[in-house]
């Protein structure tokens, strides 16, 4: 049975049915087997919530082709990032998996190389070939023009040293799931990095809450990370796209603004990733007769390679 049974173009009005807000999320695995035959509803319960925008992070060559089958079932709303997660950069594998990023990166239209970074909690055994995996995969976005998604985890010091070796005008990105300190989240917004902002916020101890006001909007996106992370109340549970509402509600306490701004300006901060460059020219959705544009128009976003 095909991950997609039906590969029809699915249009979808830009305003949804229960709200008038644009929200994007940054950062969710929609092929996640966990959304089993729910996918469909799951997709358009995001609609429903004003989710129009979604990026989904490559983990390594085996999600390639479900990833192409959602773009392909939802071009107008789906948008692929290719590179190889550092939990799955492996002795044995990674020179294999690295020379699909850069054949994919050549091939197809890819908006973001990630997930990609340093993760310690799970193998620091590794910890050499992910550094190198992370650097040559921000080479190869810095040289084409991309961002970066970058995957931390027990390893802030480590991503930093390689991103401070590679800061460069070309460097830019976000750093998703963001759960460092104020001070660190300083540091990486120096380095062209907006903080993706999910449902640690939420959380009672997750203590990002109590200093994301001090950060300005700007440099802030939000994401959901799905099937993980699900926000309160939904805590513990399968996450999903729709919930990118419930993170905007609680940045909305957090800013002291409405939702609808929140969407706004996060929306916003996602079309304009690179440091200094208002990029929304490029990459932005319009009203015209309720359709949302094709993404063939505006793929020059962040000049990804064009689709052959």
């Amino acid at each position: 049975m095909k991950f997609l049974e039906s590969r029809k173009v699915s249009f979808v009005p830009l305003r949804p049915k229960f709200t008038d807000m644009i929200l994007t999320d940054t950062h969710t695995h929609l092929y996640s087997e966990e959304f089993g035959t729910e996918r469909d509803a799951m997709m358009q319960r995001a609609f429903e919530a004003g989710v129009q925008r979604l990026f989904v992070p490559s983990i390594d060559s085996s999600y390639t082709q479900k990833m192409l089958d959602l773009e392909a079932h939802y071009p107008h709303n789906v948008f692929l990032m290719m590179g190889l997660h550092p939990c799955y950069v492996k002795p044995e594998t990674f020179e294999k998996e690295l020379a699909w990023v850069e054949s994919q990166l050549n091939s197809h239209t890819y908006y973001a190389v990630g997930e990609i970074g340093i993760d310690l909690y799970w193998d620091k055994t590794t910890l050499a070939i992910q550094q190198a995996a992370f650097r040559q995969q921000i080479r190869w976005a810095k040289a084409r023009k991309l961002p970066i998604n970058i995957h931390c985890r027990d390893a802030f010091d480590e991503v930093f040293d390689v991103l401070e070796s590679e800061s460069s005008a070309e460097l830019f990105g976000i750093f998703h799931c963001f759960t460092g300190d104020f001070d660190q989240a300083q540091r990486a917004i120096g380095l062209g990095m907006k903080l993706g902002i999910g449902g640690v916020a939420t959380f009672k101890n997750g203590k990002i809450d109590q200093f994301l006001n001090q950060i300005d909007i700007e440099h802030i996106v939000l994401e959901t990370d799905a099937p993980y992370l699900a926000p309160v109340p939904h805590r513990g549970k399968r996450n999903e796209s729709s919930y990118t509402v419930l993170v905007a509600q609680k940045l909305a306490e957090i800013y002291g603004c409405t939702v609808a701004e929140i969407a706004e300006k996060t929306t916003e901060n996602s079309k304009n990733i690179r440091r200094g460059r208002n990029m929304s020219h490029v990459f932005s959705l319009v009203e015209s007769e309720l359709v949302i544009k094709r993404k063939d128009f505006y793929a020059g976003a962040y000049s990804p390679v064009t689709k052959k």
